[in-house]
């Protein structure tokens, strides 16, 4: 299915008899499974899990963009009401457009969803005629204008004569091509309106006036991708139809709004009734998503601290996309259920205990060899140990409980997590992190309460004033009320007699110590002149009185309060590798989510001209030694040749030396005269695969000597 022909041909393959088969989702995550026992389950289960957080995870999009989403819309109807009525002229001059500013930041991969949702809801609410254009389909005027046509009235619009003959003869039957003007435009939308209008139905005259011309409004996605040029001559034109045509723009701006300036002059800017509309921050965004979907028990599948750190680095250092946050998140799922097999267990409590049930003996003993399960089972007692590692019977029931177990840990973990992090974030300098994921971080690395930067903040909390204490607490009794968890009402109600000791706390009844008291005899002798010894010995008097020094009854409780926090955090904040069969739920390999989602292209491309066998899979491409088969693609050839170069590749010797590589893969005879011989086939072959190593940046032109390229590598992969 190849030919070695460099020119022009028409080359006739026929087709095999075979059929291809197609394979479904399912089978492709069966194939290479591993534990073909339950792999049907787990992909249900898999299937079930990202149907549940891709419906929470669009909830929660729709959620955080109805405020600005809301007010787009408000400002549209708003321009198209003044419009209609005698009032317009005396707001805003005839020749503007009304513009809305929309700022959605720099995570450009999440834009597409936003304009999505703000098409439909124009759609449905506002107008019928919207259009989104983007900057790489609108190079030109034309293409800018032809594109807002067509996506408007939904025809073929004819940029010139020669696309005009095109279209008619592609769509003689379906379409009748329109001529590429904002005046074919106005007839359009005079006929549409009219037809709105025409007698029929009886309607109130609130929706007969909000029918009478709806607005046409165009979405500039990506703002400063467009050529300056081609946007001023459009919204000149635009301006000249604005007596005509009820048009409303909508830029997109990812970095700032003086963008609008910096692109366009004020002879055009001032065209424009300018509104700004600014979304919520990436940021922002992305703390909630972690907080509704993996800071929660509601979801069994979690992802360990070093996979959590890949996806959070990917975000802040590479794009600021949360979409793309949430599909390597999907990622992980994915692995977790198509690597583990006991990620049957993977799901609800009552489902996990009743699949603890159907476990085969395989799966048991995957279960015996599990790193937690071992540690758990070197704590049992000896008769406990013989019976989990030899009675199936045994070992299933004690893996349900702790499956209940694992549960409860989970529902304990977050509320106390939450608590921590209320406390803590309002602290100088946020030593335990400003964002909850950074505490969640240290949390699933070690013992939090080990850390230095958790010693400083209960140290800090200490010196806390008694009104934002109580605030603090109060937040704290408002996130575990709610939790359904015995451990956590009985830590509810041990807060609230704390609160209302501090509510009713009288501030007479607090022992101050006097003007008196405050000067002791120590500090009276300072007064005086003294030796080393006796100054030393007065410190040290002042040190311990200060120590000896009587608590206030808000300081005591203040004590109680933090010292009762600090044991919540050490009973509920261990590390999930402290819990028993935390492998069913959490995902570990964070070098598989960095490799397919942090892509290397470099080297990827190095390691297929070094090795072609790994990814051709052919045979005679398969070398022991690590070099290349003679019988390689031309440019995995050029490739091996140029390594054996230096930093200037004589490209005369280069086609030589490729002549005799290729005539020995052709079987020619090395005696003969034509071994070796550059004839026209050759060279050009050559002469592609020196062109794709170029485009690939490997080599470049040089100017130093006319037969020769520069390389610009050091060595292979």
């Amino acid at each position: 299915m190849s030919t070695s022909s460099v020119s022009k041909g028409c080359f006739v393959f026929k087709p095999s008899t075979k059929k291809k088969k197609t394979l479904d989702l399912e089978s492709y995550f069966i194939h290479g499974c591993e534990g073909a026992e339950s792999r049907e389950m787990r992909f249900k289960l898999c299937q079930h899990l990202w149907g549940k957080i891709k419906a929470d995870t669009e909830v929660l999009q729709d959620e955080l963009n109805r405020k600005i989403l809301d007010s787009l819309l408000e400002f549209t109807r708003k321009c198209s009401f003044s419009r209609q009525h005698s009032d317009w002229a005396s707001q805003m001059r005839a020749s503007e457009i009304s513009t809305a500013a929309l700022v959605l930041g720099v995570n450009v991969p999440d834009h597409d969803m936003t304009f999505q949702s703000l098409s439909d809801l124009l759609r449905q609410s506002v107008s019928p005629h919207v259009a989104s254009v983007q900057a790489k389909e609108c190079t030109a005027l034309k293409h800018l204008m032809k594109k807002v046509l067509e996506r408007l009235m939904d025809t073929v619009v004819a940029v010139d004569d020669e696309d005009e003959e095109e279209t008619e003869q592609t769509s003689a039957q379906l379409h009748r091509s329109v001529h590429c003007s904002l005046s074919a435009l106005s007839d359009w939308y005079m006929t549409k309106t009219k037809k709105c209008n025409t007698p029929g139905k009886k309607r109130s005259s609130s929706a007969r006036e909000e029918q009478q011309e709806p607005p046409i409004v165009i979405i500039f996605k990506d703002f400063e991708a467009f050529n300056p040029k081609v946007l001023q001559d459009f919204i000149l034109i635009c301006s000249r139809y604005i007596k005509q045509l009820p048009l409303m723009f909508i830029f997109g701006i990812a970095t700032s709004p003086s963008t609008i300036q910096h692109m366009l002059p004020h002879s055009v800017s001032s065209l424009l009734c300018i509104e700004l509309f600014q979304s919520l921050s990436c940021t922002q965004h992305l703390a909630t998503v972690i907080d509704k979907l993996i800071l929660t028990h509601h979801f069994p599948f979690k992802l360990n601290g070093k996979v959590m750190q890949v996806l959070i680095s990917i975000f802040l250092y590479h794009d600021f996309s949360v979409r793309n946050f949430i599909k390597g998140l999907q990622l992980a799922l994915l692995e977790h259920f198509h690597s583990q097999p006991l990620s049957v267990l993977c799901c609800k409590k009552k489902e996990a205990l009743l699949n603890v049930m159907q476990l085969c003996h395989q799966d048991l003993e995957r279960i015996r060899q599990l790193p937690s399960f071992k540690r758990y089972v070197e704590k049992q007692e000896t008769q406990e140990q013989v019976n989990l590692m030899t009675d199936d019977s045994h070992l299933k029931e004690t893996c349900q409980k702790l499956i209940k177990d694992l549960r409860e840990y989970h529902k304990n973990y977050y509320p106390i997590l939450r608590c921590l992090h209320t406390l803590t974030s309002s602290l100088p300098r946020y030593p335990l992190g400003k964002q909850i994921r950074e505490l969640h971080l240290t949390c699933l690395e070690k013992n939090v309460w080990e850390n230095e930067d958790y010693q400083s903040a209960i140290k800090l909390l200490k010196m806390v004033a008694k009104d934002e204490l109580i605030s603090l607490l109060q937040k704290c009794t408002e996130i575990l009320q709610p939790v359904k968890s015995k451990t956590m009402k009985n830590a509810f109600l041990q807060l609230e007699e704390r609160l209302v000791k501090f509510k009713h706390l009288d501030p007479a009844a607090e022992v101050v110590p006097s003007l008196e008291d405050s000067f002791t005899s120590p500090v009276k002798n300072l007064q005086k002149k003294t030796d080393l010894f006796q100054l030393q010995k007065t410190l040290l008097e002042m040190n311990e009185s200060r120590r000896s020094k009587k608590l206030s009854l808000f300081e005591t409780l203040r004590n109680e309060a933090l010292e009762f926090i600090d044991s919540l955090v050490k009973t509920h904040l261990l590390p999930p590798e402290s819990q028993t069969l935390y492998e069913v739920c959490y995902y570990s390999s964070s070098a598989t989510v960095r490799r397919h989602l942090n892509a290397t292209p470099r080297t990827s491309i190095q390691a297929a001209l070094s090795n072609p066998y790994y990814y051709l899979q052919n045979d005679r491409l398969k070398t022991e030694d690590g070099t290349v088969s003679n019988a390689a693609p031309d440019i995995c050839i050029a490739y091996k040749l140029h390594l054996e170069c230096g930093r200037l590749i004589n490209l005369y010797d280069w086609l030589e030396a490729y002549a005799t590589v290729v005539s020995a893969a052709e079987g020619t005879d090395p005696d003969s005269d034509s071994f070796g011989k550059v004839d026209e086939v050759k060279h050009a072959r050559f002469i592609r695969a020196v062109s794709e190593l170029e485009f690939l940046g490997f080599i470049k032109s040089t100017k130093q000597k006319t037969d020769h390229v520069a390389r610009l590598t050091w060595g292979g992969c």
